[in-house]
């Protein structure tokens, strides 16, 4: 394994599947708790670690809302985010495309002005002291109505150029694509990207919903694809690409062995996979624990550590010129540990 963790430090990564809520460190939130005079129900950082104890995705969605009731000010923002880019660079992450839940912030009378001011600026601040690259997407949390989702982007659009795309998140079970097929439609006419969470929980037909119904251009999860052949084939045949997030699914359930994990499955069938961290501060990991975790788990060879990674880039809404140089970084890391 030794040689396994050298090769996933080394290689060059992108993070495409990352809540920056869920980068709330428990030190952070007792430090903002204190800095905005918010009372936490918690009386230390162990007793919040101790609360991350889920059996299920609503278990962790309770405490994630709860938590970020912390975050009030544009500097808080600011400082979720770069405390997230500083933990993406130690594990040479060199590109983020990252949500953020404007919803959830404005129905606490945050402004959505507030909350994409402070990401934004911290992840400009970010590629000049770190040099990492980034695309912000916003999310419409799926609990909440279309006409919520219509209302958020209304609000988002004279800031769209702060904007690279949309996504679906919050509780899947009850809540399918097709809810939101309209709002999507209209996103993509304005020029956004699209993904949407499908087969975490759900099942299969949410994953093909997602496709045809959204038209989305990449699947976040996407677990259940693998016990629908057909959907196989056709996510090989479209080259679509899953953002996989292997604790997470182990944390809430999803998977509860690492080592019933479908990614590795659908990586050898020729699937596009990817190893993102989702909510690391609550699943216990960032992007290399996970990659690290996911290689033991399920015996992952380097030539597959190294498919995954491309694959980050591949699967990103880079530009081919860039996502070209990535991969030479990445071929060129490789040949040094095969020699």
């Amino acid at each position: 394994m030794g040689e396994l963790k050298d090769l996933i430090a080394e290689l060059p990564k992108a993070e495409l599947h990352l809540h920056l809520e869920g980068s709330l460190e428990p030190e952070m939130m007792f430090e903002l708790a204190k800095r905005n005079g918010v009372t936490l129900k918690y009386g230390s950082v162990e007793e919040i670690r101790a609360a991350y104890d889920f059996s299920n995705l609503q278990d962790f969605l309770d405490l994630y809302y709860q938590g970020m009731g912390v975050l009030l000010k544009e500097q808080d923002f600011y400082d979720l985010t770069s405390a997230y880019l500083s933990k993406a660079t130690a594990d040479n992450v060199r590109h983020v495309e990252v949500f953020f839940d404007p919803q959830a912030h404005m129905e606490r009378g945050v402004s959505f002005e507030t909350v994409l001011i402070g990401i934004t600026r911290a992840l400009e601040d970010g590629h000049i002291r770190h040099g990492i690259t980034n695309k912000l997407i916003m999310c419409f949390l799926r609990h909440l109505s279309e006409e919520e989702a219509f209302a958020l982007l209304e609000v988002a659009t004279p800031h769209l150029a702060k904007i690279d795309g949309v996504g679906l998140d919050s509780s899947e079970l009850g809540h399918p694509p097709s809810k939101f097929e309209r709002v999507f439609k209209e996103a993509k006419a304005l020029g956004l990207k699209l993904v949407a969470h499908a087969g975490e929980e759900g099942p299969p037909e949410y994953v093909w919903e997602a496709l045809n119904l959204l038209k989305i251009d990449r699947i976040d999860h996407g677990n259940a694809a693998a016990r629908d052949d057909e959907l196989i084939d056709h996510l090989i045949e479209t080259g679509m690409t899953l953002t996989m997030c292997p604790l997470s699914n182990q944390r809430l359930c999803v998977t509860p062995d690492l080592t019933e994990n479908p990614l590795a499955h659908l990586l050898r069938s020729g699937v596009r996979v990817t190893v993102n961290s989702d909510d690391p501060s609550y699943f216990g990991g960032y992007v290399n624990d996970n990659y690290t975790a996911i290689a033991d788990a399920l015996d992952l060879s380097m030539p597959e550590i190294v498919m995954l990674a491309r694959n980050s880039f591949i699967g990103s809404f880079l530009s081919d010129v860039d996502k070209e140089a990535a991969l030479d970084q990445i071929d060129a890391v490789f040949e040094q540990h095969r020699h």
